[in-house]
């Protein structure tokens, strides 16, 4: 399975960016996939999930009414719309998928299989 993140660019303070996550070798509309992001110096971290059977989608304490992440099945890509962003986004992109299919969604990384290679998001002040 592949995944291939774009759509990341640098923008200003209070901007939007709508990340795309395009996956290849596995159908989607089965599976759990999540957003994580990771700034330099620090973990990587949970932003958003979605199980791709339901649309049930859970966010981060920090990005809570400010992103979404969709899914579009026929495309097999995942999406996550960014709006107001803050410098406090600013942060490589990670998109990853469950391999069982129906399992839950989940925050924690360690959970998900396969993983794409990032997408840098930068936010100027």
């Amino acid at each position: 399975v592949q995944l291939v993140e774009s759509g990341g660019g640098l923008v200003q303070a209070g901007g939007s960016l709508r990340l795309s996550c395009a996956v290849s070798g596995r159908i989607i509309s089965t599976f759990a996939m999540g957003w994580f992001r990771q700034a330099p110096g620090k973990e990587r971290e949970f932003v958003a999930t979605i199980n791709n059977w339901s649309g049930y989608r859970t966010y981060a304490d920090a990005v809570k009414g400010r992103f979404t992440i969709s899914r579009d099945n026929s495309k097999n890509t995942v999406y996550l719309e960014m709006n107001r962003l803050r410098p406090e986004d600013t942060a490589v992109y990670f998109c990853a998928i469950r391999k069982i299919p129906f399992s839950s969604s989940s925050s924690r990384a360690s959970e998900y299989d396969d993983w794409g290679q990032g997408t840098q998001v930068t936010v100027s002040s």
